[in-house]
């Protein structure tokens, strides 16, 4: 009987292996070898949503590593890719809303970035409160692991990010997303959100929210770099994130944050 493999996609395909045992013995290969090596495959198969390097990275050697549902912590990372949102700052003029489906010419009716307003206090002693909302890029991100293909994935600088191109807009990662971050983008029918405008780090540029938030409200930075802006404002000031009982690990931080905002997030 001709020796199976299993594929990356979990097919069995019928290779040119050992066509019986007294060839495998000459091959120095004896049949629990063989039901061993076969196991060990079919585990490794069976395991091939736990940790991941693309194939893209793993022939040339580059790039960012992807990971499904085991995560590293920030500090195991070269870099970790965050955001300090000070409210004390937030005018609630929106720049950063409209920036950001310009930048990334985001469809009508859907949102990679909102924010929330409401008036707290009693008339006529009221005041306004803003809330700018994204997606958290968490450390425990639970829209990754009920991916089915292995669309949404987070990379070992700590930003999740979808793959456009393997995402088949079924919905799952919506529906597990506690922050109501992500949407299905109505033209090209995959799964959507905010990227921290990677591209845009990536060519040591600031994400186009933070370029153009006018109260400097928004700050981007390297939370393993000590020295970053990021850094030095969590050390200065106390810091929240949204819903810390979901066990997200949120990697955006908001300073003065006031919680009659948080219930309902989505827009």
């Amino acid at each position: 009987m001709a020796a199976s493999d299993c594929n990356s996609s979990g097919e069995t395909t019928e290779g040119d292996g050992v066509s019986n045992p007294s060839e495998g013995r000459e091959q120095g290969l004896t049949r629990r070898d063989l039901l061993w090596k076969g196991t060990l495959a079919a585990v490794v198969t069976a395991a091939g949503s736990s940790v991941l390097l693309s194939e893209a990275t793993a022939a040339s050697g580059q790039g960012h590593a992807k990971y499904y549902d085991n995560f590293p912590r920030h500090t195991e990372m070269e870099h970790r890719w965050a955001m300090v949102i000070d409210l004390r700052r937030c005018v609630g003029c929106r720049a950063c809303t409209v920036a950001c489906k310009s930048e990334n010419n985001v469809p009508e009716g859907v949102f990679r970035t909102w924010l929330k307003f409401e008036e707290v206090g009693e008339y006529p002693h009221t005041r306004p409160r803003y809330l700018p909302l994204f997606c958290n890029h968490c450390d425990n991100p639970p829209c990754v692991p009920v991916c089915p293909v292995l669309a949404t994935y987070k990379r070992d600088d700590g930003l999740v990010l979808i793959d456009y191109d393997k995402c088949i807009g079924c919905g799952y990662c919506i529906e597990a997303c506690p922050y109501g971050a992500r949407y299905l983008n109505p033209v090209q029918k995959t799964a959507d959100k905010c990227t921290l405008c990677v591209h845009r780090l990536e060519a040591g540029q600031k994400p186009a929210c933070v370029a153009t938030c006018i109260g400097g409200a928004l700050t981007t930075g390297d939370l393993n770099d000590p020295q970053s802006d990021v850094s030095q404002l969590l050390g200065r000031y106390p810091i929240q994130t949204l819903k810390p009982e979901q066990g997200t690990d949120p990697m955006f931080f908001y300073i003065g944050l006031d919680g009659r905002l948080v219930q309902e997030g989505a827009p």
